[in-house]
């Protein structure tokens, strides 16, 4: 007699850990998709498809973007002797209308008006998933070629005729998409040391062989034969991933080894499982959910859905009905906003993640070093207003010229400032209004740009630019 197997209730749980991490990846699959206020005709929706595109080979040296992506991840097997791997991206669908002529024939046409809805011409996105299942033993080596998955889409053409209230044919909708090919290359190599530790590797690739552009050719062209929003979902079966953003000490130089393009992975489904992976081409947290608040997809996931909500709401009804002739997605928008509940717009105002429980006892007092002195005279912002300032130099030397409070100096801001603004401040002049510290006890000058017409505000709410003293000059007052 054999002991029951645990397999199925393992791939159930899996399962379930997967379709959460798919609620978020839908956030990534269509941002962007159909911006608010949802209709074809709002600017925002000139410019679509921002994220994760992967362009034909043949177009990657005139708009920026890739047409491969690579995601690289530390795995701990254990018990594990499979992966799983699924590619979701959006294939474009170049959708016209057409007006249904007396004669028979159908013409092209700017729009359809319908009672409910006006129908334009519009790019849908239809989503492709790809799948990949494969034992680790056969991921390794030379052998790993052979499990390489590709995939073709061919061109063609659909016809969906549209309908009045009666039945009668008015015209059609003609969707046209263009050929799409790619593949899915999986890798797996276990690496020296004491621990049993792989590196997965995952490429996807554009292969489609798409004409180069001709001379003007936009971008547009390119987008049929194009993947949009481009990620995957991998899973283990009895291992674990380990974080990119937060590994174990032992692994940090591992980690740091791994090279991950166009994309980044992240653990994904509940906190604390580790058997499931999302990588994004937009950066996220390990375990990134959606908040409970949320009434429904917005297809924006970078803004707040009360302003969503709130701006859909304020449409005009021919707005609405051109939001629903836009696409089925923008529809659906439209039919959850209107049908929001009160109380349901009244959680997107806000929430509150953690609560004190209430004892009755009296709140602790606050740690030594925590509470600013009264009466100091210095306004809550104010550097001068912490404790430890008196720790502070008055003054720093710089070229062997004192440089404090109403100094006069040039920007010089060095190449390892992670601000990229700061490079246009190099050669400004400014004023020191103080000497400050850091919690780690770095000395910084706080200063103000001279010809910045807003000094006076600046002054008055603190705020103010931050420059160690290797990154000034001192300004003698007969320099031009």
């Amino acid at each position: 007699m054999t002991a029951p197997n645990p397999a199925p209730d393992l791939a159930a749980s899996l399962d379930d850990a997967l379709d959460q991490a798919r609620t978020v990846a839908d956030a990534v699959l269509f941002e962007g998709y159909v911006l608010y206020p949802y209709r074809a005709s709002s600017a925002k929706n000139r410019m679509r498809w921002q994220f994760g595109v992967l362009v034909p080979p043949a177009r990657t040296a005139d708009g920026g973007e890739h047409a491969e992506q690579r995601t690289d991840i530390l795995l701990e097997p254990r018990s594990g002797d499979r992966l799983h791997a699924e590619l979701r991206f959006l294939h474009v669908r170049r959708r016209t209308v057409e007006r249904l002529e007396p004669d028979g024939s159908y013409t092209e046409v700017p729009e359809l008006e319908l009672p409910d809805r006006v129908l334009v011409p519009w790019d849908e996105g239809h989503e492709e998933r790809v799948r990949l299942h494969a034992p680790l033993a056969e991921l390794t080596g030379e052998q790993a070629h052979t499990r390489t998955v590709t995939f073709d889409l061919p061109p063609g053409t659909e016809h969906e005729p549209v309908l009045d209230e009666e039945g009668r044919t008015l015209g059609r909708l003609v969707r046209r998409r263009g050929r799409l090919s790619g593949e899915i290359r999986p890798y797996v190599e276990q690496l020296p040391g004491p621990y049993r530790l792989s590196r997965l590797t995952v490429t996807v690739h554009n292969t489609v062989d798409a004409p180069p552009p001709a001379h003007g050719g936009s971008r547009d062209d390119a987008l049929p034969h194009s993947m949009i929003g481009a990620h995957l979902l991998l899973a283990v079966e009895g291992g674990r991933f380990l974080s990119m953003t937060d590994p174990p000490e032992w692994a940090r130089p591992a980690v740091a080894e791994l090279r991950n393009e166009n994309t980044w992975p992240v653990l994904a489904g509940p906190a604390g499982r580790e058997d499931v992976v999302l990588s994004s081409p937009i950066i996220l947290e390990d375990h990134p959910a959606l908040a409970d608040e949320s009434p429904g997809p917005l297809y924006d996931a970078t803004e707040i859905d009360e302003i969503l909500s709130l701006r859909t709401a304020a449409l005009t009804e021919h707005e609405k009905r051109e939001a629903r002739g836009t696409d089925a997605r923008a529809a659906e928008v439209i039919d959850l906003v209107d049908t929001m509940p009160e109380a349901v717009r009244e959680r997107l105002h806000g929430a509150i993640r953690g609560l004190r429980e209430v004892t009755g006892e009296e709140p602790a007092a606050p740690a030594a070093g925590l509470s600013l002195p009264e009466g100091s005279g210095h306004p809550w912002w104010d550097p001068q207003q912490d404790p430890e300032a008196a720790d502070t130099p008055s003054t720093v030397s710089v070229d062997g010229e004192a440089v404090g409070e109403g100094s006069r100096v040039l920007l010089a801001p060095g190449s390892r400032r992670t601000d990229a603004q700061d490079a246009f401040l190099r050669g400004c002049r400014a004023t020191v209004e103080a000497v400050v510290a850091d919690l780690d006890g770095e000395v910084h000058l706080a200063v103000v740009l001279d010809d910045d017409p807003g000094n006076d505000i600046r002054r008055q709410q603190g705020r103010f630019l931050y420059f160690k003293p290797d990154e000034v000059t001192p300004l003698r007052e007969e320099e031009p």
